[in-house]
């Protein structure tokens, strides 16, 4: 195991926001940073996500569930208004979609691909 710790800290600053395209799909208004990539998965499972406002996400399943975290603005989940600060925990195989009004950035941890519903 390496043991550098300055190998596993990301400078989210450094980073540039990344319009989201997900199997070809891109869904307008929301952009990712990578903060953890799995290379068994070939995938991130921990992202900032940034939603400008009046973008939404379609309604989808976590098949491992998923934690999130209002890092700034409002987003509505399943009907619940989360705003700075809100954690989040679905349990696998929770559905729902999500929608910013006013815009947010959200810290997701997402074990496995969502899919689309």
């Amino acid at each position: 195991m390496n043991t550098n710790i300055h190998d596993y800290i990301v400078k989210t600053e450094h980073k540039e926001w990344q319009p989201l395209i997900e199997k070809g799909i891109h869904y307008e208004g929301i952009f990712v940073k990578s903060l953890k990539f799995d290379p068994e998965k070939n995938r991130s499972t921990s992202i900032l996500l940034k939603f400008e406002p009046g973008a939404s996400y379609p309604y989808h399943n976590h098949p491992a569930g998923e934690e999130l975290f209002i890092m700034e603005g409002d987003a509505t989940i399943a009907g619940a208004q989360l705003e700075s600060g809100d954690y989040l925990y679905t349990p696998p195989n929770f559905k729902h979609a999500v929608k910013s009004e006013q815009g947010c950035i959200i810290l997701f941890i997402v074990p496995e691909e969502v899919e689309i519903l």
